[in-house]
């Protein structure tokens, strides 16, 4: 919004802008659907494969479904947060404004309710995994629009992101069920919460306005 303000103050006392900034609009304009279908082409084999990784590696699924049921736990008690998560195989980082007891305790339950028979914490609505399953949606849509009309249009790519905000939450839900998450937990264990500092390039680095960044580790047995 400030940068909009912002565009129209200058506009308005530099009106000679008004021309090259539509030339430059309309020249972005045209280039879109170029763009678009190297980017759906290039979803098109790496979506898959980021998905089959993490199919075919149970602990990862596991922590994944741990990842989201911390967040929604965490979300249940205290409203809507910026809580960003990335599971690996030893457990999972959470990104975010959160007390380090709070969030181990919110793994604990999340955990213990997930063994309760409560699978639906494993699932949650702003995982990657729905972004990538949309992003898949859409390419699929716009290459096949593409193949039916033969044109590079931007009505194609105007269908193509609205078919991926229709269906693609709905998709990635699917997606998390059968291929990115697993509810069987009675063999793994909440370590603890471990503070990392965030990493910015080849440096550790802590700003003040940077977000937080916790570990949760975990311990499997078989």
């Amino acid at each position: 919004m400030f940068f909009l303000i912002a565009m129209v103050i200058m506009l308005f006392i530099l009106p000679w802008l008004i021309i090259p900034l539509a030339i430059f609009l309309l020249f972005n304009l045209l280039l879109l659907p170029f763009g678009f279908t190297f980017r759906s082409l290039l979803g098109l084999i790496t979506i898959p494969k980021q998905i089959w990784q993490i199919a075919t590696n149970r602990r990862l699924r596991i922590n994944h479904a741990l990842e989201h049921a911390t967040i929604n736990v965490v979300e249940e008690r205290y409203g809507p947060q910026q809580l960003v998560g990335f599971a690996q195989e030893d457990g999972f980082f959470i990104k975010g404004a959160i007390q380090p007891d709070l969030l181990e305790e919110a793994a604990r339950s999340g955990l213990r309710r997930l063994l309760q028979g409560e699978h639906n914490l494993a699932l949650h609505r702003r995982c990657g995994t729905s972004i990538a399953a949309a992003n898949f949606l859409s390419s699929v849509v716009f290459l096949l629009l593409l193949l039916l009309t033969r044109q590079f249009t931007l009505l194609n790519v105007i269908l193509a992101m609205l078919a991926a905000n229709l269906m693609g939450p709905l998709l990635g839900k699917w997606v998390q069920v059968h291929f990115t998450t697993r509810t069987d937990v009675g063999n793994v264990e909440i370590i603890g919460v471990e503070y990392r500092t965030p990493h910015y390039g080849f440096f550790p680095i802590q700003l003040g306005f940077a977000p937080l960044e916790y570990f949760v580790r975990t311990q499997f047995y078989y």
